[in-house]
């Protein structure tokens, strides 16, 4: 690894966390010696790169910190265009597009060097072989889960049983072959998975459940802890 490739490599390790990192665990994740970190450590801050710590504490990047967002290297560009080119074949039709998008202006905005790493990628995502269609508009489901609205649905479960339910979306699921729509069931009184190609109809209401969203994120989160605590594998 070139040594200005390190440096900036040092700058994402300490961006992931607001933990202090150990010279020691940043030396093993860049496969050099300590020594060098402390050396590469010493010029970022003479480069003003706002570091605070030192050799034996471990060292934290402030957040104040603003770099270039599009200072990405081989392997990120490739990250991003795997997952971009994943989500235009198995995304809906607004998420698709803005994956085609996002591709087009990650090779606009990358220096010519980089550019054949999306032109010529190492990995790709195959075509999908999703036959099902989803029962509701799923980038209007987006926005209602961003507004914290409620949406009714009619649904037919694996034994081909209707039910009507009113719902609090959290989260939609991409899977191989589906979707899931996880939200609160007011019916149940608790968290619940709906196969979007299941649902038969859907109203969009304009009643807000009151919930935040990143609340209703965690208490999912919560559940599907405890669920798979019940449930060890």
């Amino acid at each position: 690894m070139r040594r200005a490739d390190r440096l900036f490599q040092i700058i994402q390790i300490l961006r992931r966390t607001t933990r202090p990192v150990t010279a020691a665990k940043l030396a093993e994740e860049l496969e050099v010696s300590k020594r060098s970190v402390y050396r590469d450590v010493a010029d970022l801050i003479g480069q003003r790169v706002p570091i605070q710590g030192e050799a034996g504490s471990g060292y934290v990047l402030s957040r104040d910190f603003d770099m270039p967002p599009l200072m990405l290297t081989p392997d990120e560009i490739e990250a991003a265009v795997l997952g971009a080119q994943w989500v235009a074949e198995r995304g809906d039709a607004v998420l698709a597009a803005a994956a085609r998008d996002l591709i087009a202006k990650i090779g606009a905005a990358v220096p010519e060097r980089l550019r054949p790493f999306i032109a010529e990628p190492t990995i790709g995502a195959p075509a999908s072989n999703r036959a099902t269609r989803d029962g509701l508009d799923i980038a209007r489901t987006r926005a209602w889960i961003r507004g914290g609205r409620k949406i009714r649905i009619r649904y037919r479960d694996e034994h081909d049983e209707n039910s009507e339910r009113t719902i609090w979306p959290v989260i939609i699921g991409y899977a191989e072959t589906v979707r899931l729509l996880a939200a609160w069931c007011e019916l149940r009184q608790d968290f619940r998975h709906f196969r979007t190609d299941r649902i038969i109809a859907a109203e969009f209401l304009d009643e807000r459940h009151g919930a935040r969203p990143g609340e209703l994120m965690n208490r999912w989160k919560r559940s599907m802890e405890k669920a798979r605590g019940a449930h060890p594998s």
